[in-house]
């Protein structure tokens, strides 16, 4: 079982409980969930945009318009916080102290790096459309050479990353197991619905 080495930026130091860095799990969660926040400080400001990643091995990828200012300032140098969420459930416990949610989270630090090469670049666009729906990139229109130079394909090395993982049920005090209060999870799952055609 392989595990991402803790650094100073990604060691947690609260909910050490939930607290993981084992490869297996990182990848899972990311390879679930649709959209990560990509943040970074530029010019004494700081910038964070949603955006669909996908992975390939080690590495994770994003893509957006090649004007898009955050972008700018990732090519520029500056060093990327990416935010992954999954939500599994609403926990109700007994008191409103304890209240809480189960989920599972990727936090994850790295340098872009600029596709370039037109066929990679191609390439994982096609992986960004099948993560969304098998076999699509084999449906769509390839993008023109104007699309293509107006799309960023960015790339991070998977190094600097934790997962934070929270399931079960309600913590409660013991004090409070005898209050008339309904207590428990109520499940949140990712569903697709069917597709409506045009």
């Amino acid at each position: 079982m392989s595990h991402f080495t803790p650094t100073p930026k990604t060691q947690v130091k609260r909910g050490l409980k939930k607290a993981t860095y084992d490869q297996e799990t990182i990848y899972q969660i990311m390879d679930e969930a649709l959209v990560c926040h990509v943040s970074c400080n530029w010019r004494e400001q700081t910038m964070i945009q949603p955006t669909l990643h996908w992975r390939e091995g080690d590495y994770l990828y994003i893509h957006g318009s090649s004007k898009n200012g955050l972008f700018q300032a990732l090519l520029a140098g500056e060093e990327a916080a990416i935010g992954i969420t999954l939500l599994d459930g609403l926990v109700f416990a007994r008191s409103a102290f304890h209240h809480s949610v189960n989920f599972r989270s990727v936090i994850m630090y790295g340098k872009a790096k600029l596709i370039e090469e037109e066929q990679e670049k191609r390439r994982q666009l096609d992986l960004m459309l099948e993560k969304v729906k098998t076999g699509r990139s084999q449906e769509a229109r390839q993008a023109n050479d104007v699309e293509l130079k107006a799309t960023a394909v960015l790339e991070f090395k998977i190094e600097q990353v934790s997962a934070k993982v929270r399931t079960g049920a309600p913590v409660d005090e013991p004090e409070d197991m005898e209050l008339d209060v309904w207590a428990g999870v109520q499940p949140i799952r990712q569903v697709f619905d069917e597709i409506i055609y045009e």
